[in-house]
């Protein structure tokens, strides 16, 4: 009965990413390789807490839709209002593989994503032209979803982590962010906090931007997986700087409903961990120490 309702509670929150409840097999293979980070990194560490992702995850997704060149090319060239489930599947499947999938697969999907970006370009919503591989906007991305993962990962899983872990993180994800074509990117959390409010003048809480912040707002969900994705909804705008809440016009939480918030992800977090814990990050371990 355990496993059946552990089995259930897996399947529930793949859902909201549009994944699938098969073992992720792919990263079992080819044994000892370390692909682009290694066990020992901080990326491994983060990025293994489904929670605190998903949470970042929407933060992240809140502060690209505000920059209107970087949210034209997902509102020109993806479908992402009618399937976004299969807009954060493709974007865990793309962490997944970057972080923890042995370097073939990390630099393969690497190497699609750029290509991808090479032909996606337009106009945006103010009339200006924009083009998905501009390093400037692809460092705002970065910036963004960087930020947005570790702030949640030190709320909700590991609030104990030294300023110097903190940064190496930071350290470890420019090697990646330059891979995707990104300039300029800095290696630190004061560095990143900084580069982040750099772009403020050119953000704008245009109609592109509301559409998408409603979308988050309402994340679609069954009834199953409703209160699940409510909550999590919810910590994924808390998770968003002051600054940024007072732009989307959301009220900045009170210290109580920060707290109240804190606490409900935290229960609910418990089961979710122990449905999801033999997933890539325990089958990639496993990969590189040659674990049957």
């Amino acid at each position: 009965m355990i496993e059946f309702l552990r089995s259930s509670l897996r399947t529930s929150i793949l859902e909201m990413v549009g994944g699938g409840s098969g073992p992720p097999v792919a990263f079992l293979t080819p044994k000892g390789d370390p692909g682009l980070f290694g066990p020992n990194s901080m990326a491994w560490r983060v990025h293994a807490d489904f929670v605190s992702m998903m949470i970042g995850g929407i933060g992240s997704l809140c502060l690209q839709a505000l920059h209107p060149k970087a949210i034209a090319g997902v509102w020109d060239h993806s479908s992402f209002r009618q399937d976004l489930k299969g807009r954060l599947g493709r974007t865990a499947f793309f962490i997944a593989a970057t972080t923890y999938g042995p370097k073939d697969m990390a630099l393969k999907i690497i190497d699609k994503v750029n290509n991808i970006h090479q032909n996606v370009h337009g106009i945006d919503e103010t009339g200006s032209p924009y083009r998905a591989s501009d390093p400037h906007l692809l460092k705002w991305v970065h910036l963004t979803e960087t930020y947005s993962f570790l702030k949640a990962y030190q709320k909700y899983c590991s609030p104990a982590l030294t300023p110097r872990q903190q940064d190496e993180y930071f350290k470890e994800m420019k090697v990646l962010g330059e891979m995707m074509g990104a300039v300029g990117l800095p290696d630190s959390l004061l560095g990143t906090e900084q580069a982040i409010l750099s772009f403020q003048e050119e953000l704008k809480y245009g109609d592109r931007a509301k559409t998408i912040i409603d979308l988050l707002t309402h994340f679609p969900s069954s009834v199953q997986t409703k209160p699940f994705t409510v909550l999590i909804s919810r910590a994924g705008f808390a998770n968003l700087p002051d600054w940024a809440l007072k732009l989307i016009q959301k009220p900045i939480p009170s210290s109580l409903e920060r707290l109240l918030l804190t606490s409900s992800v935290n229960l609910v977090a418990i089961p979710v961990r122990e449905a999801l814990k033999n997933g890539v990050a325990a089958h990639s371990r496993k990969r590189v120490y040659g674990l049957s």
